[in-house]
């Protein structure tokens, strides 16, 4: 794994541009998705029947601000846009700082960001499925608190525990100094396997909740569509997460300059990328969409909406996407 040669100059720009091209898509997504959550709000001013729908429209928004927090976190990481555009905003910006930096993206990326994404997302899930919705209000306070651990173990191993002293650099390394052919200092930003174990141990905690809340969400849902979603919402999130932890195990193994860590660094991001994608569009376009061609007919899951399939005519306001 250590006999790769250091990362060509055309190779990490490609990965750069590759990393760009991808966060200005999911930022573009986002955006889209709050054009539809701010316009279903002021549009069910007005039709009553889309109220009740509209009543997750702040979960909706957190599951969006964070997904596009965790985008702008990830532009620290990138060694051409730091040069280009953050560190001449900073001209008083040295080593350590671009060292400090890397930190603050593994902390706010695998720490808080990521998660807090991913628990609005069960989060959403799970208010989809209940039979009232009126613990919506409750939603940013049980994201904090679920975070708060892996927040708080992220910064205590890179900042306030000296550990690089008592633990193998493996465990520890944030960045790397790299100096080009003219002299110049350069610091790139890696994954401390440490803060990767503590990630993945958060993953598997959350993957048994989602497929928990996955199997009573089919279990209620009422039509095959839905189960589809379902399906297609579960398989994505599973497997994005298991691909994220398998490549940060792995580019622990590779320093950031190498060119198999470009590789695996980018396989972290897009794996990421395509949960938050994913998940913008199951808990937010889609659902919202259908429920403005449909005026609102779509709310609700409920479990009684299964025994009694026959009345969904007479009161469609008992079926309720994702």
């Amino acid at each position: 794994m250590f006999f790769f040669p250091p990362l060509p100059l055309f190779d990490s720009l490609l990965n750069d541009y590759t990393t760009l091209a991808f966060i200005a898509l999911l930022l573009l997504l986002s955006i889209l998705s709050l054009c539809f959550i701010f316009h279903l709000r002021f549009k069910s001013r007005t039709l009553y029947h889309l109220q009740d729908f509209n009543s997750l429209w702040s979960v909706r928004f957190i599951l969006v601000a964070f997904i596009i927090f965790w985008a702008l976190n990830e532009l620290l990481r990138i060694p051409f846009y730091c040069r280009r555009f953050l560190y001449p905003l900073l001209p008083s910006v040295n080593r350590s700082n671009q060292a400090s930096l890397c930190k603050i993206h593994v902390v706010l990326s695998l720490g808080f960001f990521e998660p807090a994404f991913l628990v609005t997302l069960l989060f959403l899930l799970n208010i989809s499925i209940k039979q009232k919705a009126k613990r919506e209000s409750w939603a940013f306070p049980f994201v904090l608190i679920s975070c708060f651990p892996i927040l708080t173990f992220q910064v205590v191993s890179l900042f306030l525990v000296p550990l690089e002293e008592k633990l193998p650099s493996i465990f520890t390394r944030s960045y790397v100094v790299l100096k080009d052919g003219f002299g110049n200092e350069n610091v790139l930003c890696g994954y401390p396997l440490l803060s990767t174990i503590a990630f993945g141990s958060f993953c598997i905690a959350y993957c048994l909740c989602f497929l928990f809340s996955c199997w009573k969400a089919v279990s209620l849902a009422i039509n095959k569509s839905l189960r589809v979603r379902i399906y297609v919402l579960a398989s994505s999130v599973l497997t994005s997460l298991a691909v994220q932890i398998l490549a940060l195990g792995l580019s622990s193994f590779w320093s950031p300059e190498e060119l198999a860590y470009g590789a695996v660094a980018l396989v972290v991001f897009i794996s990421t990328f395509l949960c938050a994608a994913v998940g913008e569009g199951m808990l937010v376009i889609r659902p919202i969409a259908d429920a403005l061609a449909a005026g609102g007919e779509c709310c609700r899951w409920i479990p009684a909406s299964r025994s009694r399939p026959v009345e969904d005519d007479q009161n469609p306001t008992e079926c309720q996407l994702v």
